[in-house]
């Protein structure tokens, strides 16, 4: 079984992010081992973009705080050889189609195998354009997390079948962030697609509270928080590892 597959394991899956570098490479090393040793089962690595569409405000200065800083794609995958000298932890990157590009898809992916990331989330790559990608990633071992939008209604099925690692789906329209109330029919959207797919499903997007994570847990296999962990380090900079493993914690027991 592959370490995402180990994540969905265990009851239901916390999956936690944060954006490499911000507040430097040291520190994001520190803060995903405080999110295990919290409870998460899976952590989403954010690379650094001048320009990440899919987010809102909090995770936008995160990106301009780790680029200030100096951190580039090397530092990042520096970051995954430095948590895979202590952990197993499944890793997934959150990036943009940019940057695989650059590097070459190729030579990207196969980076990704030699230090250890499991998977993959490109929001910005079209799910009918994403052969290439998905044929470099499949070469590698490398799942392509699948993203299904709430306004993905006729598409569901051709997404999920086509899904691996875990199906990402979107709680709310709009860009990341903390939301006060998630109302999009989450329900519908994963019976949806658990007709389609044995594939595991995680719901993100604006998942902040732990009621809010109690209540999406009840459908899905799994959620997925960003923005709140983001503006924890945000706020506490350098000091944010205790304040991290505090609320992952009361994330991963609301769900469990």
């Amino acid at each position: 079984m592959s370490r995402i597959g180990k994540a969905f394991e265990n009851g239901k899956a916390f999956i936690g992010f944060l954006t490499a570098g911000d507040p430097s490479i040291e520190k994001s090393l520190e803060f995903i081992l405080e999110m295990e040793r919290a409870g998460a089962d899976l952590v989403e690595i954010g690379i650094p973009f001048s320009d990440p569409m899919a987010e809102g405000p909090v995770i936008q200065e995160a990106n301009i705080r780790a680029l200030a800083s100096g951190t580039d794609l090397s530092k990042v995958f520096h970051l995954v050889e430095e948590v895979r000298k202590v952990s197993e932890i499944p890793l997934v990157f959150l990036t943009y189609m940019n940057p695989v590009f650059k590097t070459g898809i190729s030579e990207f992916f196969g980076r990704c195998r030699k230090t250890g990331i499991d998977g993959i989330i490109i929001p910005d790559l079209p799910f009918e354009e994403k052969g290439e990608v998905a044929a470099a990633a499949k070469e590698n071992g490398i799942d392509v997390i699948s993203l299904v939008a709430p306004t993905s209604e006729n598409r569901i099925r051709m997404i999920a079948e086509a899904s691996s690692g875990f199906l990402y789906i979107v709680s709310s329209m709009g860009v990341t962030g903390v939301r006060s109330e998630i109302k999009t029919d989450i329900t519908s959207i994963v019976k949806a697609a658990r007709e389609a797919t044995d594939t595991k499903i995680a719901v993100g997007f604006g998942i902040s509270s732990p009621e809010q994570a109690k209540d999406i847990a009840k459908t899905a296999d799994g959620v997925i928080v960003g923005s709140a962990i983001v503006r924890i380090i945000g706020e506490y900079g350098n000091e944010a590892g205790p304040k991290i493993f505090e609320y992952v914690r009361s994330m991963k027991e609301a769900i469990s």
